[in-house]
């Protein structure tokens, strides 16, 4: 399930991309035994850059918040992959609770909401939205700019099940990443499922962890399609122990960083690449782009201002930073109206559903795209398919497009991976 798409980029295939389409009869086939092996979360996004030497996920979000910024027309593929999902995770669910971030004032999240609960609605499921907000003690309508409106309710817990006041649910879904911690009301949850698994929120997965599994997935199949596994996955280090604040970890964080800029350059001078080779460093937990830095040198860690420790040191939910992954940057050379955009990939269960473009109009094609001033395109829709197009030109959208399924289907895998990996219950059983 693979939609048809267009991008942003036009003009000749590039060698890569060109590789993904003449070895695609393979690669659905790999996928299809991996999934027999391995479960994809519920649902999944993945932010690509594609470089043209190089086309990588740079991050993978378990809880994807812009369904609202999908094509309308990808809702028919949309209801059809999460009946897959809903029949996989809970073959009888008939109640569903759905579970938003706090953003009661962001109305671009509260359309997601909505987009989100439409899609579960039309599986069959009856869907009710339950708040972790305090203040919100009784039903609460918000109305929203597009003539939607939600319907929010306090959280009840009754035993060891999660409720509403006149709904007991078969199912939870997540639409929270947890930043904040895992609260009481959702702990030691029996006889329902949640999705994801709480241990795939903020207060305990990490970005090293994911790219590991990734790093994984990434040789496997490159292997299969004999390519080099760096042109699909991007190199990462690890930096713990930091407080920005008092610059403690300074020297270690910016050692790191050397090592991985002296690393990116082997493969530019192999390559022959005259891009400068940059790194990102970000908390290794936490989502909205905070906690982001673009270097082009290890120094540029060293001695940084005070406004710059105060962006480093604080993520989402004003949670503190002391652990951070150093990624290996990937220009973007896409484009949407001469400003600098990525893609972003949108999966529920192993299926590609959807995506759009995220455009900054303030930002070089080697900068985080995911900050303030940042818009969203959505990708135009033609109809889904299961493999690429062979009757049509080479460059064509579908075409073009299939690569980027393909590398949001490997960083989904990754997710399932890390999923497995991380799980509390198969980590204490090897412990025993």
């Amino acid at each position: 399930m693979v939609p048809h798409l267009t991008t942003a980029l036009t003009g000749p295939l590039l060698e890569l991309e060109r590789r993904f389409l003449e070895q695609s009869a393979p690669i659905e086939q790999w996928f299809r035994g991996q999934w027999l092996e391995h479960t994809p979360p519920f649902y999944s996004s993945c932010d690509l850059r594609n470089a043209g030497f190089k086309l990588a996920p740079v991050d993978t979000n378990l809880f994807p918040g812009g369904f609202n910024n999908l094509n309308p027309a990808f809702l028919p593929l949309c209801v059809q992959a999460a009946m897959s999902a809903v029949e996989k995770f809970c073959p009888s669910a008939c109640k569903l609770l759905l579970i938003p971030e706090n953003h009661t004032r962001n109305t671009f999240y509260l359309q997601n909401l909505a987009q989100l609960a439409t899609i579960l609605a039309q599986t069959g499921l009856e869907v009710r939205i339950g708040t972790l907000l305090p203040e919100i003690s009784e039903p609460t309508r918000i109305e929203l700019p597009l003539g939607q409106s939600l319907l929010l309710e306090p959280l009840v817990r009754r035993g060891n099940r999660l409720a509403l006041a006149d709904f007991s649910p078969c199912a939870v879904l997540l639409n929270n990443d947890l930043s904040a911690g895992v609260p009481a009301i959702l702990q030691g949850l029996e006889e329902q499922v949640v999705l994801p698994p709480l241990h795939g929120g903020w207060a305990s997965r990490r970005k090293t962890q994911h790219f590991a599994a990734y790093e994984q997935v990434a040789r496997e199949f490159a292997a299969l399609i004999n390519i080099d596994p760096w042109r699909i996955n991007p190199y990462f280090k690890a930096c713990r122990n930091l407080d920005f604040h008092e610059r403690q970890g300074e020297e270690e964080l910016a050692a790191q960083v050397d090592a991985l800029l002296t690393q990116v350059r082997e493969k530019y001078r192999e390559y022959d690449i005259r891009e400068t080779p940059y790194a990102v460093v970000k908390a290794d937990a936490g989502t909205y782009g905070m906690g982001v830095m673009t270097v082009r040198d290890a120094s540029e860690v060293l001695g940084l201002n005070r406004r710059q420790r105060n962006k480093m040191s604080v993520i989402k939910e004003g949670q503190s930073v002391s652990e951070v992954i150093i990624q290996e940057g990937v220009h973007t050379f896409e484009t949407v109206r001469d400003a600098v955009a990525e893609p972003v990939i949108y999966m529920i269960d192993r299926y590609v559903v959807g995506g759009f473009y995220r455009v900054h109009t303030a930002r070089g094609k080697d900068e985080n795209l995911n900050a303030p001033g940042m818009e969203f395109q959505p990708l135009a829709f033609e109809t889904g398919c299961n493999l690429p197009d062979r009757c049509e030109n080479p460059d064509a959208p579908p075409n073009r497009f299939y690569a980027y399924g393909v590398v949001g289907r490997l960083a989904c895998l990754a997710a399932a991976l890390e999923l497995e990996q991380t799980d509390p219950a198969a980590l204490q059983l090897e412990a025993a």
